[in-house]
């Protein structure tokens, strides 16, 4: 994914300044899915502007420019949007985990107990960001960021799950070299 595309999808929903699309990103997008500062986000507009992709529709008191989606912008990111995401072999997550045996058991089972906790506090956050909007989910599943926010809340769930089974494994089978 690209800044680019997160940018183009922000503004197929609405016109926007570049201070409200930073607001975005310090807000559940950028909690749950992708990160990103003023620092990066202005001169990304600047080149969407300068390709075509994106329109200053409105420029306002202080120089605030109003920014919209042209249809070729808009022909990208559906372009972008259709295509099946890229998952590379590049996981940190599972990295750590092929490499989890250089470590001694206690620093294992911290690390396995870290995943949990904090699978756990991410668990938290997605819930408290769905509070008080079951109504919006209910009207609309597709605004809102409630699928990605179901999403998240699904896979970080399996992941508190499955730290907790393998810490399990790893007691069950100290405990069974113990009664050896």
């Amino acid at each position: 994914m690209s800044l680019r595309h997160a940018l183009l999808g922000l503004l197929v929903r609405d016109p926007a300044s570049g201070y409200d699309l930073t607001k975005e990103f310090e807000g559940a997008l950028g909690q749950f899915a992708w990160q990103a500062r003023h620092s990066q986000i202005y001169p990304e507009l600047k080149r969407l502007t300068g390709d075509g992709s994106v329109e200053v529709v409105s420029e306002g008191a202080r120089g605030r420019k109003t920014y919209a989606v042209t249809e070729d912008g808009r022909a990208e990111f559906r372009d972008w949007m259709m295509r099946t995401p890229e998952t590379g072999a590049r996981n940190e997550f599972i990295l750590r985990l092929f490499l989890v045996s250089s470590l001694d058991r206690e620093d294992a089972k911290a690390l396995l107990r870290g995943y949990a906790d904090a699978a756990d506090e991410q668990v938290s956050g997605i819930r408290g960001f769905l509070r008080g909007r079951e109504d919006d989910w209910e009207s609309d599943p597709l605004d809102h960021g409630h699928l990605a926010a179901d999403y998240s809340l699904r896979i970080v769930g399996a992941i508190r799950d499955w730290a907790l089974a393998a810490l399990d494994r790893i007691e069950a089978a100290e405990a069974g070299r113990r009664k050896r």
